[in-house]
Formats: structure tokens, C-alpha cells, sequence
């Protein structure tokens, strides 16, 4: 017992400042951002309504990072044909920087930079001043719960891969239905249904009473961005030597991890907010490392720089290439407002199911008409 004394009084005071009010900035930096983009988009939508006699606004790019399964199709479509879709481009390289982003720091994106994780994020600390504390399932619940973004995110892969032909794909990314996607998606939150209006409704209480219930349990996203987290490059470390089992924090941690219990945090949930490398008291206790080229220890708000940075350079790449604006002119969006209501989505559309079909039995290396014979 005293030699267990002896070596934590030798223990240092953890004296690096937080890093919380740095990322705090960030997240209202971003959603400032996305903001603006509404607000752009608003006055885009404006002028549609009017049949283009309002002053002309430019359709923000930005308004297609609110186009995620849009996003990963133009992404797949890029993978398998090399080309970049003219629809939504910009999408497309919000998300590959969102899913890089994961895959060197972790899922970083929900914590930093994601709009709804900061509003969630403010939800949940509304909730624990309101119960004083932080409520947490059973596991019996806890467990089953989290498995549902996974089954929503394997079924919209399964759709998006294994059942759409790269003929198919095109067709729906060439669909009138893709090329307003981002009109559409406007309407259903500015004239949202009583249904929609009460789901959201009993998420905001859900969030109150538990912790990022959305992001924990039912964002596919989240999902996918945990999956490639688990790849991450950095990792969060603890020195076991040093640890004197404070539970600071597991306290800190919005996503209930045990770090006390663990070398290194592994884990789907971990969204690299750094929470509980603030709260450690215990200097070299818990601590960024990098895997990759070799092992090194990295400064928090180097993370910070880096994270912007990733995603700063994969949008920037998209604005320098010139595959940031869409080609759909102000012409074609008139012409289509005034159809908008009758596009359904193509999937259902039979036209679209044969050519999916005629497609795949041609790699099969059928003759679709030999068979109906």
C-alpha cells in the first residue's frame, strides 16, 4: 500500500488545457455555415416559386451535403465508373471527406463538425441539468437499440450495391426525381407533416432523456462513420501506470465508453470529442497516439487543425476542379418545379426495374428474352 502511495505521489498534475471551447467554436462555426447555405437555398427555392421573375440567387453547392444517400450514390457511381456525376457533385466530396475524416481520427465528424450532433449534443446537457444526471439503458435494451443503424445502414447498402446495376445507378442519378432531390428535400421540412412533426417531436424528448439517442441509435451515418472509425489511424491511449481509477472519465464520455477499463478505446461509439482526455487529472494518463507511419503522440488541437483541415482539402479539391456547382441551369430547375410534385422515386418506376433487371442478366450472361421463352 505505501509503494502504491509513494508512486501516485510522483504523479503529475494534468495541466494541458481543454480542448472543449476550441470545438465548441468549431461546431458553431459549421452550423453558422450550414445556416448560410439554408438561407442561400431559401431564397434559391423563392426565386423557383415565382417562375424566375424574383432576383436570381445561385443554388448554394453546399445544400447537397443534405443529400446522403444522393451523396453515397454519386460516390459508388464515381468507384465504379471513374466519373464524377454532374447532378450533385458536391456531395460527393463532403462525403468522402466526412468518411476520410473517420478513417484517420475516428468519428470525429459527429463531434466537430455535424449540426445535428451539436444540437443533440446541447439536448442531452438540457436533459442532465434537468435529471442531474446522466441516464443510461440497460444493456439488454442498450445493445439491440444501437443495432439498428446498422440494419438500416446494411439495407441501404444492400440496395445501393448489390442491387442497382452502374446502368441502373445512372438512371436514377440522371432521374428528374435525383436532379430536384435537394428542392424536395426543402418542402418536406418548410410544409412537414403532422407524422414527421410528431416523430421529431418524440426524438427532441428521447434526446432530453438519454444522451444522443438519434446519433447512438438510429443515425446510418453515424453507423458507417463508426465502422471506418474503427480503422482510424489515431487512437486514444491509456497509460495504465499512471491511471488511478478516478472514473473521471467514464463521466465525461457521451457515449458511456468504460476508458478506464481499457489500454486503448476501440470502439464504434468513440466520436473523438476528447471529453475524457480533459477530464483525466493525471498527466501522460490518456493521450492521442497515431498508428500510422509509427506510433506518436499527438497534440489535441493538432487533431483539431487536422480534422478542419481533412475536410477543408476535400471540398476544396471538388471547388478547384470545377466539380463543386451542378450543371443543371436555372432553365432546367424552372422547367422541373413546375413537374416536381409527379416524380416518384425512380426505383419504383417499372422502366427502372427492367433496366436494372435487363442489366443484370446480361453479367449473368442470360438472354432476358430467351427466358420469358
Amino acid at each position: 500500500m505505501s509503494e502504491e502511495i509513494t508512486t501516485r505521489k510522483k504523479l503529475i498534475r494534468n495541466g494541458e488545457k481543454p480542448i472543449q471551447k476550441y470545438r465548441f467554436i468549431v461546431q458553431l462555426l459549421f452550423a453558422a455555415l450550414c445556416i448560410w447555405i439554408g438561407v442561400e437555398f431559401y431564397l434559391f427555392v423563392k426565386y423557383l416559386e415565382t417562375g424566375g421573375s424574383a432576383s436570381y440567387f445561385t443554388r448554394p453547392p453546399g445544400v447537397d451535403g443534405f443529400l446522403p444517400i444522393s451523396s453515397l450514390m454519386s460516390f459508388y457511381y464515381f468507384l465504379t465508373t471513374g466519373t464524377i456525376h454532374s447532378a450533385h457533385p458536391a456531395g460527393m466530396f463532403i462525403f468522402f471527406g466526412i468518411v476520410l475524416m473517420s478513417l484517420v481520427i475516428g468519428k470525429s465528424f459527429c463531434s466537430w463538425l455535424c449540426p445535428i450532433g451539436l444540437l443533440t449534443e446541447l439536448i442531452g446537457d438540457f436533459g442532465e441539468k434537468i435529471f442531474k444526471r446522466k441516464i443510461q439503458l440497460p444493456r439488454f435494451l442498450d445493445y439491440p437499440l444501437r443495432s439498428l443503424k446498422y440494419l438500416m445502414l446494411g439495407f441501404l447498402f444492400y440496395a445501393v450495391f448489390f442491387l442497382m446495376t452502374s446502368a441502373a445507378l445512372k438512371a436514377f442519378l440522371d432521374s428528374p426525381y435525383n436532379l430536384v432531390a435537394d428542392v424536395k428535400m426543402y418542402y418536406f421540412f418548410a410544409g412537414i407533416s403532422r407524422f414527421s412533426l410528431i416523430v421529431i417531436s418524440i426524438l427532441f424528448v428521447l434526446s432530453v432523456v438519454i444522451r444522443n439517442f438519434w446519433c447512438r441509435y438510429l443515425c446510418p451515418y453515424g453507423a458507417l462513420l463508426g465502422i471506418a472509425s474503427l480503422l482510424s489511424l489515431v487512437k486514444i491511449k491509456r497509460n495504465v501506470k499512471n491511471c488511478i481509477e478516478c472514473n473521471l472519465c467514464n463521466r465525461a464520455c457521451p457515449s458511456n465508453i468504460k476508458v478506464d477499463k481499457v489500454k486503448t478505446v476501440f470502439s464504434d461509439e468513440c466520436t473523438s470529442c476528447l471529453k475524457c482526455i480533459d477530464a483525466c487529472p493525471v498527466a501522460d494518463t490518456l493521450e492521442l497516439h497515431s498508428f500510422f507511419p509509427k506510433r506518436k503522440k499527438l497534440s489535441k488541437k493538432a487533431i483539431a487543425i487536422t480534422l478542419v483541415a481533412i475536410f477543408m482539402i476535400t471540398t476544396g479539391i471538388g471547388m478547384l476542379t470545377g466539380n463543386w456547382q451542378n450543371d443543371i441551369t436555372k432553365e432546367e430547375y424552372l422547367f422541373h418545379f413546375n413537374y416536381m410534385g409527379s416524380y416518384g422515386h425512380p426505383t419504383g418506376n417499372e422502366e427502372f426495374k427492367k433496366l436494372n433487371e435487363q442489366t443484370l442478366n446480361e453479367k449473368k450472361g442470360k438472354n432476358p428474352i430467351s427466358n420469358k421463352n
